[in-house]
């Protein structure tokens, strides 16, 4: 029986895996099966790291809020902050407070003592 080469199909798949792990070193960029396998450990880790993004970020947030509330002293924390803002029906998210924190402290001021009163 005569020898049959393989087509194009396989070697075109095999090739844009490899365009996925060019950046992977030693045989983690080489060998087929093995870029397989840490092309599926890369995408399970962003998509686990994805979520937890989320969660680093909202934790730097709510720790930039209390850091500058607690330095001001209008509150005593930031959940008391949260509580007020509640209260009030003031729907701020807590990136845009952290902004405020950061770059207009005069202005998380104002807003801390509108609530106060």
């Amino acid at each position: 029986m005569t020898r049959i080469k393989r087509g194009y199909i396989a070697r075109r798949r095999r090739t844009k895996i490899r365009l996925f792990a060019s950046s992977f070193r030693g045989a983690h960029s080489r060998l087929t099966r093995t870029i397989i396998q840490q092309k599926i450990k890369a995408l399970v880790s962003a998509h686990r790291d994805r979520d937890r993004q989320k969660r680093n970020f909202r934790r730097l947030w709510i720790t930039r809020i209390n850091a500058e509330i607690r330095e001001m002293g209008v509150l005593n924390s930031y959940s008391e902050l949260i509580n007020n803002l509640y209260k009030k029906q003031l729907l701020i998210s807590r990136k845009i407070l952290a902004q405020l924190a950061k770059f207009d402290k005069n202005c998380l001021y104002m807003i801390s003592n509108d609530i106060i009163k």
